[in-house]
């Protein structure tokens, strides 16, 4: 059973305090972009990230085709080595896509998978348990659920997490519900669970929050600019919360103006400013405007001053 230190303070195998949802680099005409996408895992882990994300939703994971997502993968892993962890999104709104995807990842060398809510057909929870179920099932990396019910229409009950928890490899959920409740009644349920139950904040604007519920970490997106101050806040948020607190202030408004547009739009043009590997985003999104691109560095500016 985990006690109160363990559940603040210890990921599961294979995963990560700080997790960053890397965005995915492309070319100037739309391609790929391999060395870029090394370049920037590179980055991160400099800045604190001991987990990095390809192939989620702020990797444009729609628009990723055929051998992209696993050239990305690749090139990660060859930039980073063993120095951090890498997890794949490997979610579909189709159970039979979800397996093919993580058993390839679990082939390509990922150390854990993120699956997402199928979305869009909007299974009920009967349907749910089955589809993650059956994904855990065909690999033995360790598999975080993501519940993003803004995104997928649906919600991941109470219930249907304590029950997924019971799942050897099912590790925990990335969080972006901003139902502190709900992820309190989770981690109450689920304390007893071999191996315990984690939860990541999937917003950064409650992060702080996430962790005084019993949070183990985060997925950030903000961590591309801010990840030193993340990863400290996630350090010292048990033994002085206070400086956590001025630590997640501080970054709110880096939080907010990431999200100002369509994301990763203000993330990539932030990233482009700063001369780090972005490109354009592809359709249907739109490249963020200046404006959007402004905001994201006014915000940034402070934080970059004081270090």
């Amino acid at each position: 059973m985990m006690t109160d230190a363990t559940l603040w303070t210890t990921p599961p195998p294979g995963v990560g305090r700080l997790v960053t949802a890397m965005a995915t680099p492309f070319t100037d005409d739309g391609y790929l972009d391999t060395v870029g996408a090394a370049r920037l895992a590179e980055h991160l882990v400099a800045s604190g990230t001991d987990t990095v994300l390809v192939h989620g939703t702020t990797g444009e994971s729609p628009t990723l085709h055929g051998e992209e997502p696993w050239e990305l993968l690749r090139a990660v892993r060859d930039a980073v080595g063993d120095r951090v962890k890498i997890m794949m999104g490997t979610g579909s709104n189709d159970t039979r896509t979800a397996i093919i995807s993580t058993e390839r990842a679990t082939e390509e060398g990922a150390d854990a998978v993120l699956v997402v809510t199928p979305y869009y057909n909007r299974p009920g929870q009967s349907g749910l348990l089955e589809h993650f179920r059956t994904v855990a099932g065909v690999t033995e990396l360790p598999m975080v659920l993501y519940d993003i019910p803004s995104r997928t229409g649906r919600a991941i009950d109470v219930t249907t997490l304590v029950a997924l928890a019971e799942v050897q490899n099912i590790v925990g959920v990335k969080d972006a519900t901003g139902d502190l409740g709900k992820a309190a009644d989770v981690l109450a349920a689920t304390r007893g669970v071999p191996g315990g139950f984690a939860y990541w904040s999937g917003a950064d604007e409650v992060n702080l929050a996430l962790l005084a519920t019993g949070g183990v970490g985060v997925v950030s997106v903000a961590a591309h600019l801010v990840g030193p101050e993340i990863a400290e806040m996630i350090e010292v948020f048990a033994t002085d919360p206070a400086r956590a607190r001025d630590l997640q202030l501080m970054c709110m408004p880096v939080h907010r103006a990431l999200f100002a547009e369509s994301s990763p739009a203000p993330l990539k043009g932030a990233l482009h400013a700063k001369g780090l590997p972005a490109g354009p985003v592809r359709a249907p999104l739109a490249n963020a405007t200046p404006e959007a691109v402004a905001a994201v560095m006014a915000a940034l500016a402070p934080i970059e001053a004081a270090r």
